[in-house]
C-alpha cells in the first residue's frame, strides 16, 4: 500500500475556544505539498495533528506510512546533543563501549557499525562538520536547524513534515533545503513562506478561514490561479453590490407608490363619497398587498446582502494586506550612520567583528550578508547601542527603530493597541485604530495581548506600531523580517517598504525579499580571524 495521510471532518479549537479548523477534509500522497496560509490560520496545528502531537476534537487522522517532523525551532535542553536529535544516544553509547572493550557479547551483536558513517553523511549533506556528541546549546540557531534536517532524512521516512524549514538558515543552508526537497521522492508536507522553496513543490494547499483549497503545481502556478480568482471575486462583489443597490431602489420606489395610494385612499374616505364597507375592503386589500410586498422585498434584500457579505469575505481571503507609510522627510545627503573601525566580541581575545567600517547616507538600502555565525546580529547590536565596541565607535544621527526577531520593542503583557499608543504618543484613538486596521488588526483584534500572538502576528504588530504612525523613523533596522510573516504579509510589507522613503539596514537570507525592497548595497561579513 502506498503511503498516504487522510484528514476527515477535522475540527480543532484553541484552549480558549478560538476555532482554527472546522470540518476539514484533506489528503496527502507521495507528492511534495507546500502548505501555505496567513499567520494564525492553523498550519502548524495541522502538522501537529498529522504527527500525532495533537488529537482532533472532531474527526480522524489516518496515516499510512512513517513520518518525521522538523519544528520551527529545534528545542535546546541542558545536555542535549546531536545524537539526541538523531534519536541514537543509546546506540552511540553502545559503540563507544565497544571501542573501549566494555561491551558484552550480546551488545556486540546489536551494535550498528554503520551508524556514525550514516550520521556523518547526513550532516555533511547540510554543510555541517560536528561530532555526534556535540552539545546543541553550543550551536547557532541555523546550525541547529541544519542538524534537525539531517536527522529528519536520516530516518528515511515515508513522509517528512517541515514547519518553516528555512527560517534562521543562511544562503547555503537554504540552498541545501531546496536541494533536498527538489530531489525528495517520498511524501512531504512543507509549511513555508520561502518562495524559492515553494517553487520546488508538486502542489500547493492553501489554508484559509474558509477551509483548504488544493492548487496543482508550484508557487508560480498558485499565484497565477490566485490572480484569476481575485479578479473573479472582485467581479462577483461588484455584481452583488449592484443587485443589492437595485433592490434597495425598487423597495424605495414601491414604498413611495404605496404611500401615495394610501394617501389617495385617505383623501377619498375623508370626502365621504364611498360606502363604508367598500372603504374597509379597499383598505384591507391595500394593507395585505403592502404587507406582502414588504415581506418579499425584505427577503430579497436579506438575500442580496448575504451575497454581498459572502463576496466580501472571499475578497478578504484573496486580497493581500495593504501597507502605506507616511514620509520620513529624510534628506538625500544626510549621513545617518557611521561605523568606524569597530572591533567587538563576547569573549576576550575572540572578536566576532574586526575593524568594521561603513556609512549609510540618505535613504540607502543596505543588506548585511554572510553565513551563520559571521556576526550579522552582533553588528546590529553594536549599531543600536545594545553592545559596546571594544575599539572604534558608532555614530547614529537620526531616530531609528529596530525590529529584531523577537520584536522586543513590544511589551508582551500589553495589547497591540496599547503598544501602538505607547510608541506613537501623538496618535489619537482613531489614528491608532486606522493604522492597526491597515495591518489587519481590526476591531477586537487590536486588543489582543502580544504574548498570545503567533510569531508572524507579532512581527506584523511590530511593523504596525513602528511604521503605522504619522512620523515613521528615518532609519529602519530589520533582523530577518520575513522569518515569521505569511506570504501575503511579506508581499504587502515589500510593497510598503518600496514606498518607504527612509533608510534600511537589513539582515535577511531571503533573496526574493532583498530584491523586492530594492537593496542597493551589500556588506558581506566573514568570520573574523582569531
Amino acid at each position: 500500500m502506498s503511503a498516504s495521510i487522510v484528514l476527515s471532518g477535522i475540527t480543532w479549537s484553541t484552549p480558549d475556544g478560538w476555532p482554527l479548523l472546522s470540518d476539514l477534509d484533506l489528503s496527502f500522497d507521495s507528492r511534495r505539498t507546500g502548505l501555505i496560509g496567513r499567520n494564525g490560520v492553523g498550519k502548524s496545528t495541522l502538522l501537529k495533528l498529522v504527527s500525532g502531537e495533537l488529537s482532533p476534537q472532531v474527526g480522524s487522522v489516518t496515516v499510512s506510512g512513517t513520518t518525521s517532523v522538523l519544528r520551527q525551532a529545534v528545542q535546546v535542553e541542558a545536555g542535549r546533543t546531536v545524537a539526541d536529535l538523531f534519536g541514537v544516544r543509546d546506540d552511540l553509547a553502545l559503540l563507544r563501549r565497544t571501542e573501549h572493550g566494555e561491551a558484552t557479547a550480546e551488545e556486540l551483536e546489536r551494535a550498528d557499525w554503520t551508524l556514525e558513517t550514516r550520521m556523518t553523511v547526513a550532516l555533511v549533506r547540510f554543510g555541517l562538520d560536528v561530532p555526534p556528541e556535540a552539545d546543541l546549546a553550543c550551536l547557532s540557531g541555523g546550525q541547529r536547524t541544519r542538524v534537525g534536517l539531517a536527522a529528519l532524512v536520516f530516518d528515511e521516512p515515508d513522509f517528512i513534515l517541515l514547519d518553516e524549514p528555512t527560517n534562521n538558515l543562511d544562503r547555503e543552508g537554504r540552498a541545501a533545503v531546496i536541494e533536498l526537497l527538489a530531489g525528495w521522492r517520498s511524501g512531504a508536507i512543507v509549511v513555508s513562506h520561502d518562495r524559492a522553496l515553494l517553487e520546488t513543490m508538486d502542489t500547493i494547499v492553501e489554508l484559509t478561514t474558509l477551509g483548504a483549497t488544493v492548487y496543482g503545481g508550484n508557487w508560480s502556478h498558485y499565484r497565477a490561479r490566485k490572480g484569476t480568482e481575485l479578479a473573479a471575486a472582485q467581479h462577483d462583489l461588484a455584481d452583488a453590490e449592484r443587485r443589492a443597490g437595485e433592490l434597495a431602489r425598487r423597495a424605495q420606489d414601491t414604498a413611495e407608490r404605496q404611500a401615495r395610494r394610501d394617501s389617495a385612499g385617505k383623501r377619498k374616505r375623508a370626502k365621504g363619497d364611498m360606502p363604508r364597507i367598500q372603504m374597509n375592503t379597499l383598505r384591507s386589500n391595500s394593507e395585505n398587498t403592502g404587507g406582502e410586498q414588504a415581506r418579499l422585498a425584505e427577503r430579497r434584500r436579506t438575500t442580496a446582502l448575504e451575497e454581498v457579505a459572502a463576496a466580501r469575505r472571499r475578497i478578504e481571503v484573496l486580497q493581500p494586506l495593504s501597507v502605506v507609510f507616511a514620509s520620513t522627510g529624510l534628506p538625500a545627503a544626510k549621513t545617518i550612520l557611521h561605523v568606524d573601525s569597530v572591533t567587538v566580541g563576547y569573549e576576550p581575545d575572540r572578536p566576532i567583528l574586526r575593524d568594521m567600517t561603513f556609512s549609510i547616507v540618505g535613504p540607502e538600502r543596505v543588506a548585511i550578508a554572510g553565513a551563520n555565525g559571521t556576526g550579522k546580529t552582533t553588528l546590529l547590536s553594536v549599531v543600536t547601542g545594545a553592545l559596546k565596541p571594544w575599539n572604534g565607535r558608532v555614530r547614529i544621527e537620526t531616530p531609528f527603530a529596530l525590529l529584531d526577531q523577537q520584536v522586543s520593542l513590544l511589551h508582551r503583557q500589553a495589547s497591540i493597541r496599547d503598544n501602538f499608543l505607547r510608541l506613537n504618543p501623538a496618535s489619537d484613538e482613531n489614528g491608532c485604530r486606522a493604522a492597526l486596521a491597515r495591518f489587519m488588526f481590526r476591531a477586537d483584534a487590536a486588543l489582543q495581548i502580544v504574548s498570545r500572538l503567533s510569531g508572524g502576528q507579532m512581527l506584523r504588530a511590530g511593523l504596525a506600531c513602528v511604521l503605522g504612525g504619522k512620523a515613521p523613523p528615518p532609519l529602519l533596522i530589520l533582523d530577518e523580517p520575513t522569518n515569521h510573516l505569511d506570504l501575503d504579509s511579506i508581499e504587502a510589507v515589500e510593497a510598503g517598504l518600496r514606498a518607504y522613503d527612509g533608510a534600511l539596514l537589513v539582515v535577511s537570507h531571503d533573496e526574493a525579499f532583498l530584491a523586492s525592497v530594492g537593496i542597493s548595497r551589500r556588506i558581506e561579513l566573514t568570520k573574523a580571524a582569531r
